[in-house]
């Protein structure tokens, strides 16, 4: 890993180098992760680098261990499964309290974010496509006002992008398909069409549980 520069906040940085690092596989799952060479290696004090790698813990993405080095996390089919029958239940739900609120904003806020996705595919970004991945859901989620329900799609997006990113290896294909999926829903959104908008999304969170099912499959049978 590259050593991170001193104009933006320190553990901002160490957190998106790692984060970076996890999910080109420069950092393997399970793999320990000790502060000091962390430090060492990203040239920073271990005060920043223990933020980062709380937040990173906060997204799954790491473990930490009482008296031993942190570890790169991994994500089971289990995981994966339960993560998505939450989901479904979460945002199918909040799909039939927005529609009727997308007004412009909403819509302007998806499909830029739509335009951003389609150009990462395009230059084989696939690291900032699962971010944006994530943000067009949450951005759904914006619009409704339990705040509480936000909290907790917020928090299944989050664990879900870590099996994105134990899919890094097949983004390639399937970042397009989750792309045209987004599209199709962001349409039903526009024309405030709740049950095609609830059907477009579960759709979408079918398709990518097999997705998730796909892979798993392949590996049991490596």
């Amino acid at each position: 890993m590259r050593k991170i520069t001193q104009n933006v906040s320190l553990a901002d940085q160490a957190y998106n180098l790692l984060k970076k690092a996890i999910i080109s596989a420069e950092l393997a799952p399970e793999e320990e992760l000790p502060e000091e060479r962390l430090a060492t290696d990203l040239g920073i004090s271990r005060t920043p680098l223990r933020e980062a790698l709380r937040r990173l813990a906060m997204e799954g993405l790491i473990v930490l261990q009482k008296g031993r080095p942190a570890i790169v996390a991994t994500f089971t089919k289990e995981d994966s499964l339960e993560y998505m029958e939450l989901r479904r239940v979460l945002e199918i739900h909040n799909i039939e309290k927005i529609t009727f609120k997308s007004d412009e904003d909403l819509l302007s806020e998806l499909k830029k974010n739509l335009t951003l996705q389609l150009e990462a595919i395009s230059n084989n970004n696939y690291h900032e496509f699962i971010e944006l991945d994530r943000e067009f859901h949450l951005i759904l989620a914006s619009k409704n006002g339990n705040k509480k329900f936000k909290e907790m799609i917020h928090q299944m997006n989050t664990g879900v992008n870590r099996a994105f990113l134990v899919l890094s290896n097949t983004l390639h294909v399937s970042a397009h398909d989750a792309y045209q999926e987004h599209v199709k829903l962001t349409e039903a959104l526009e024309e405030k069409n709740v049950s095609s908008a609830k059907e477009k999304m579960l759709e979408h969170l079918q398709n990518v549980e097999k997705r998730f099912l796909s892979y798993f499959q392949k590996e049991e049978n490596k």
